[in-house]
């Protein structure tokens, strides 16, 4: 369920699994007007994008967006071009401060429209390995299991 005024463009639901996420921020994203019009239809693919600091910037790389089909020469763009995030300094330089010390990853959770403008939501966390995968896993199932009985003692004892 996404607050009003949000409309989903694209979904990483595969950073969940791969990464342990304890933390979520949210930046604007720097685009040109092709690049607008083909996120409106959804025309992008954030799976092997990733965030990364340099040079007191926060860019995004990785981050597929598919040519505008009305767009042709000067108004076109490049698919797979690094894009500059948009946050404040002081923001930036906490994220590059727990980068360096927690050694974490930088990692888009989603791709919205708030407002009329494109934002990401960067999800800080550690990538898991296989085990770690399938820990999880075990938990959410273990965690299901419990839930589903709760249900069935519940129903069954009124």
């Amino acid at each position: 369920m996404s607050p009003p005024g949000t409309k989903l463009i694209a979904s990483n639901r595969k950073a969940r699994h791969d990464y342990s996420i304890t933390d979520t921020v949210e930046a604007g994203i720097v685009l040109f007007g092709s690049e607008v019009k083909s996120l409106r239809e959804a025309q992008v693919q954030i799976g092997d994008g990733y965030a990364r600091i340099r040079d007191g910037e926060l860019w995004l790389e990785g981050v597929n967006i598919a040519p505008y089909g009305f767009a042709i020469g000067f108004g076109a763009h490049e698919q797979d071009r690094p894009r500059k995030l948009l946050m404040h300094r002081a923001e930036i330089k906490r994220l590059a401060d727990r980068i360096d010390r927690e050694r974490v990853s930088l990692v888009p959770l989603s791709m919205y429209f708030k407002d009329g403008r494109v934002k990401v939501e960067l999800g800080i966390g550690k990538g898991r390995t296989k085990g770690d995968k399938r820990q999880a896993i075990a938990e959410r199932d273990a965690k299901r299991d419990i839930e589903r009985e709760l249900g069935r003692r519940n129903k069954y004892s009124s």
